[in-house]
């Protein structure tokens, strides 16, 4: 990877960063139930990207194994899985917290990425990880004060996470093989099938939500999703699922700073703190990944 490489890839993840910053805000300002949230953004976002890729990458598509096949979907089934818990989260505790929960992924993906796959985690990218992840914890520890509401809210935020992790490891053992149209448009296709499939065994109603709440509906699907996510799925194929997930961390910082100017939740010394320790988590990753790959010359 060359220093111009380098650069493109730096530039797509902060891209994806800021985009994906926005998403617990227009859940916030949507009045829909979580999974009817989770729904429309999928659904939308597939019917913008999945007949281009479906046109111009279906040969592509029609030649991937069994194997790889059930890779896609289960990426896709983890994607909605992740999203109908972060969504619900949303609803007892705050954007801070819950956006915190969730990125908590990169440590799954670090310990996950060492035992399981070839992209090893060194030490000091386990340290920034885990440095992350404590700023994370600090953002969250307000919610203890709160109640047992909150703290629901970051389990499901947690449990999304989770989710999140599987998503990234299955994106990075794919988007090698497949190219992001491909990709994108396959995976967020089963997505928004399995988001769809849960709003129905509900009983989730589709309609008779304000324009307001569609509006916020077609920008999640845009600009966190097509923009956010696909940033961060077209930076899977030239780094490690666990170097994309810590960047996902940056997330509750742009979270935080959107929702104090937006929806008037005004942080914390602690959440300022944590923000300090997941930025210094980021830099440290992302050092130690561009060393790793001959982008910084050792002294």
């Amino acid at each position: 990877m060359t220093a111009r490489d380098g650069i493109r890839l730096y530039l797509t993840l902060l891209v994806g960063v800021v985009a994906v910053s926005f998403a617990a805000i227009f859940i916030r300002l949507a009045e829909a139930p979580s999974l009817i949230i989770a729904a429309y953004r999928l659904t939308l976002a597939a019917l913008i990207v999945a007949p281009v890729g479906f046109l111009r990458r279906w040969e592509e598509m029609k030649d991937l194994d069994r194997e790889d096949l059930l890779y896609a979907i289960l990426s896709g089934v983890l994607l909605s899985l992740h999203f109908a818990l972060w969504i619900a989260s949303l609803n007892y505790t705050t954007v801070a917290s819950s956006v915190v929960f969730v990125t908590t992924n990169p440590l799954f993906v670090g310990i996950a990425s060492h035992l399981f796959t070839q992209d090893k985690v060194s030490r000091v990218m386990f340290g920034g990880i885990i440095l992350a992840v404590l700023g994370g914890m600090i953002i969250g520890w307000d919610d203890l004060a709160l109640g047992g509401q909150a703290l629901w809210g970051d389990l499901l935020a947690l449990g999304g996470a989770v989710m999140a992790a599987g998503y990234f490891m299955a994106g990075r053992r794919l988007r090698p093989k497949m190219s992001l149209l491909a990709y994108i448009s396959l995976v967020y296709s089963v997505a928004a099938l399995g988001a769809l499939t849960l709003c129905i065994v509900t009983r989730q109603s589709f309609t008779g939500y304000s324009p307001y709440t569609y509006l916020m509906l077609v920008l999640l699907a845009i600009v966190p999703q097509i923009v956010g996510h696909s940033s961060f799925n077209w930076a899977l194929r030239h780094v490690s699922a666990a170097v994309v997930a810590v960047t996902t961390l940056g997330e509750p910082v742009g979270s935080t700073i959107l929702a104090y100017f937006i929806l008037r939740e005004a942080p914390t010394l602690l959440k300022i703190g944590g923000a300090v320790l997941i930025l210094g988590g980021i830099y440290f990753s992302m050092r130690e990944e561009r060393t790793e790959r001959g982008l910084v010359t050792q002294n």
